[in-house]
């Protein structure tokens, strides 16, 4: 059993020699976080046997993540792009779980069909935000129609993560409970961080704002206390995060700390693609192979022009309802929750766990390619298409 230091060194110092070889290459960077969690981890070289306290740190990044996407948004549009999401998000969603079960019935699999595309629905919040321009003006609109189409989708996650958790339980107003909070937990949590920033947050942002120190201090400490916040009210560590963001996105020093911020979510986001890797399981792979490669495509290609579709029928320009399609192309981090949570409660066959798995890391890999060679990205490998 390795230290934390060990880890962290075998993470990035591994990660910096394949980072180096895939700029060199001109490959995506975030495949080389992915290949090196693979290679090290406890299904191949095994040097890493336990990667659980990787995978919980590195789900930081993603809270920071949310964190700094939401001191760029303004409330008002956020509202208005919701909307469209909603019906984006259920529409494309429905069609895209009937392919699912029709491709699972032709190879034999029959009723997990449902599981797997139920689980396949979701879009990466990580590889969309983290290949999502911030400061490039076209890109504020389409970043806000993702980030809503994303959070329609966290909620959907949420409450689909709720009954699997609620499917295993023998208490039936335990049952009657949870789901009553999920339902009030959102807007009682929204107006609280509301109450909080305008009373308090914001008198002491003015009052020290010359100790840089002391701001980055609240920031952190402000972002982690809604994230746990959102936990006692039943809700994701992201949504928590998320709201942190959006509240303080008017104060003038809210510019300040995404720039200070950055350098330690992505500390944390290197963590979370190498545990990515590093929780795949290579051997039931050749059972399933052909699934998975039809899944793949269908998920590249089918769900990119479902959010295409019902992205115009709703008055998009073609050309964002294109790009906001290809970006969302991709299986999920919540993909990969919800697979092992329904597989520990019996839902979910090992075969289905494996085929999400696989189905979701070959997407991660291929859509973050797709991206940084169409579209501006922070990680882009053309000098034309870089935009942070």
């Amino acid at each position: 059993m390795h230290g934390l230091l060990f880890v962290f060194f075998l993470v990035f110092f591994g990660a910096s020699v394949f980072a180096t070889l895939a700029l060199y290459t001109r490959q995506a960077i975030i495949v080389a976080y992915i290949a090196l969690g693979l290679i090290v981890g406890p299904h191949c070289l095994g040097l890493i046997s336990n990667v659980e306290t990787v995978h919980e740190i590195s789900d930081i990044g993603i809270m920071f993540l949310l964190f700094l996407l939401g001191l760029n948004l303004e409330i008002k549009s956020m509202i208005q792009m919701l909307r469209k999401a909603l019906f984006v998000s259920i529409t494309s969603s429905v069609i895209f779980i009937i392919a699912t079960v029709f491709i699972c019935h032709l190879f034999g699999i029959g009723a997990q069909g449902f599981i797997i595309g139920a689980a396949l629905i979701f879009s990466s919040t990580i590889i969309c935000l983290k290949m999502l321009p911030t400061t490039a003006l076209h890109h504020k609109r389409i970043g806000e129609l993702v980030i809503a189409i994303l959070l329609i989708q966290d909620l959907v996650a949420i409450l689909m993560l709720t009954l699997i958790s609620l499917w295993s339980s023998q208490a039936d107003n335990i049952h009657f409970f949870s789901l009553i909070k999920l339902v009030i937990a959102l807007p009682v949590l929204a107006g609280l961080g509301y109450l909080a920033q305008r009373y308090f947050l914001f008198k002491l942002f003015r009052r020290f704002n010359r100790f840089k120190e002391y701001i980055f201090l609240l920031s952190i400490g402000w972002c982690l206390g809604m994230a746990q916040l959102a936990v006692l009210f039943g809700l994701s560590t992201e949504i928590g995060a998320f709201i942190a963001g959006v509240t303080i996105a008017s104060s003038p020093i809210a510019k300040y700390i995404y720039e200070n911020l950055k350098p330690l979510r992505d500390f944390f986001l290197i963590l979370f693609f190498f545990s990515v890797g590093a929780g795949f399981n290579l051997a039931g792979l050749p059972e399933v192979w052909g699934v998975v490669i039809v899944l793949t495509l269908v998920t590249l290609l089918l769900k990119p022009l479902l959010h295409f579709v019902t992205l115009w029928m709703v008055k998009e320009p073609r050309n964002e309802a294109f790009e906001i399609g290809v970006r969302l192309g991709q299986g999920s981090e919540f993909s990969l929750l919800l697979i092992t949570l329904a597989a520990s409660a019996g839902i979910a066959t090992t075969q289905s766990e494996i085929i999400v798995e696989a189905v979701s890391i070959l997407t991660f890999i291929v859509s973050s390619y797709i991206v940084m060679f169409s579209y501006p990205s922070p990680i882009a490998v053309s000098d034309r298409l870089r935009r942070d």
